[in-house]
């Protein structure tokens, strides 16, 4: 089906106390991954790529967003249940303007490191004026997450998050309340009263992202509360490491067999079905399953 608008996949999450579900992907296996398990749930969902990895400075190759846009929309329009497309978490607006005209219909511009927070809402502001022409909503971040187990971050303060939505005319806000990124080990617990409190003074739907360290508990009380969206990326990069890593200790000569013939021996399959698998598991704890049924 086509692109869904992602406001008609939060307005129902929002009434009936669930979360879509961002999942990012890097590569087709893993995207194939995220659309199995979306079916198989009956689950709306949210597909992408990260903005920042693909424009960083240090990739060997550079990347051809087109072709990121392009794949990310068909498989949103061959898929049984409803998509939006994201480009994600990107620092560089002349990317984030490119990826408006790509195929996305989300995009996110994100603070360039030691940016001052005033010249980010006027960069967000321009940008989301620029995507509002063409049809694309916007997700913006207000707070700094914590990085890992050691790099501090920010709590979102919800006076100086309404005045941002207000400033910048956003469609989302990402909150920072206990949620971390790029956790490798271990889950944390959220800041429920800041969520509540962010939830009564913020007019749009509410993002988290770092979804892998969240406790399960903790996320479900969440969304409870009025988050709608909720990001998941380093728990499927850990599963689709490790379903490889599994796959190429087989001894099969052939190596066909071991790339592109969909058997059992496929390194392909692996880390698709390990993707499929630990989605599914996510999207049981954000209670999208069966919200796409008509």
């Amino acid at each position: 089906m086509p692109l869904v608008p992602v406001h008609e996949l939060t307005r129902p999450a929002l009434e009936q106390g669930y979360a879509v579900g961002y999942f990012e992907s890097w590569n087709f296996e893993s995207l194939l991954g995220v659309i199995d398990a979306a079916e198989a749930a009956q689950s709306p969902v949210i597909i992408g790529f990260n903005g920042e990895f693909m424009s960083g400075e240090h990739r060997v190759a550079p990347e051809r967003l087109a072709w990121y846009g392009a794949l990310g929309r068909a498989a949103a329009e061959s898929a049984a249940i409803p998509c939006a497309l994201i480009f994600n978490e990107c620092p560089h607006d002349e990317w984030v303007r490119r990826a408006v005209t790509a195929g996305f219909n989300i995009v996110m511009p994100v603070p360039d490191e030691g940016e001052p927070p005033a010249n980010y809402a006027r960069r967000t502001a321009a940008i989301t004026a620029y995507a509002h022409e063409h049809a694309v909503a916007v997700e913006a971040e207000l707070g700094t997450l914590p990085f890992g187990a050691d790099i501090p971050g920010d709590v979102t303060d919800p006076q100086s998050a309404a005045e941002f939505v207000a400033q910048t005319g956003i469609d989302l806000l990402a909150i920072s309340a206990g949620n971390v990124h790029v956790l490798l080990e271990g889950r944390r617990s959220l800041d429920l009263t800041r969520i509540a409190e962010l939830r009564e003074a913020v007019p749009v739907p509410l993002v988290l992202h770092g979804g892998t360290g969240i406790d399960d508990d903790s996320l479900r009380e969440a969304i409870r509360l009025g988050v709608a969206k909720v990001n998941f990326g380093t728990v499927m990069k850990q599963t689709y490491l490790l379903a490889v890593h599994m796959a190429l200790h087989n001894r099969e000569p052939n190596p066909h067999e071991l790339l592109g013939m969909g058997g059992q021996s496929d390194i392909m399959v692996a880390g698709r079905l390990a993707v499929r698998d630990v989605v599914l598991d996510k999207m049981r704890i954000l209670g999208s399953m069966g919200q796409a049924k008509t």
